[in-house]
């Protein structure tokens, strides 16, 4: 089963979007073996810099507004070609700050959901959707119109 790393900093308070997130996984449970990597805040970006790249496995995918922007099908055929070749896969997403820019150089790939910046916690439920509108496409489903 495809192993997917999301590896976040913080932790998600509001209960709606916990609940967001859990349902999301479930759904992604059939596709995948989603595991998500809470890691705590640090006082600067380079301080969180290690424990995420250590936190990251296979291929890294950051989150970050410079990233290149990708249509649902084209993240889902990214998805499909990672999944493809059987690769480990982690989605970055930095803290309330961003990333540090060591993450950004040593990740595979820079992936942008907008030039809007969006809470960090919101921005998994964001990514969690995305994931599973990927599998979606993929499998030919009527999820994505």
């Amino acid at each position: 089963m495809q192993k997917i790393n999301i590896v976040c900093v913080g932790k998600i308070k509001e209960e709606y979007l916990r609940s967001a997130a859990a349902e999301y996984l479930k759904r992604l449970s059939r596709f995948a073996k989603v595991e998500i990597r809470e890691l705590p805040e640090g006082k600067t970006l380079k301080e969180e810099a290690g424990p995420i790249l250590r936190a990251a496995g296979g291929y890294k995918i950051a989150l970050c507004v410079e990233g290149a922007s990708l249509s649902s099908e084209e993240f889902a055929q990214k998805v499909k070609t990672l999944c493809d070749a059987g690769e480990e896969f982690s989605l970055i997403i930095g803290s309330s700050n961003g990333l540090d820019g060591s993450v950004k150089e040593k990740s595979d790939f820079k992936l942008s959901f907008s030039k809007m910046t969006f809470p960090h916690q919101l921005m998994r439920v964001i990514l969690l959707e995305q994931v599973y509108r990927a599998f979606m496409i993929n499998c030919g489903s009527e999820y994505h119109k």
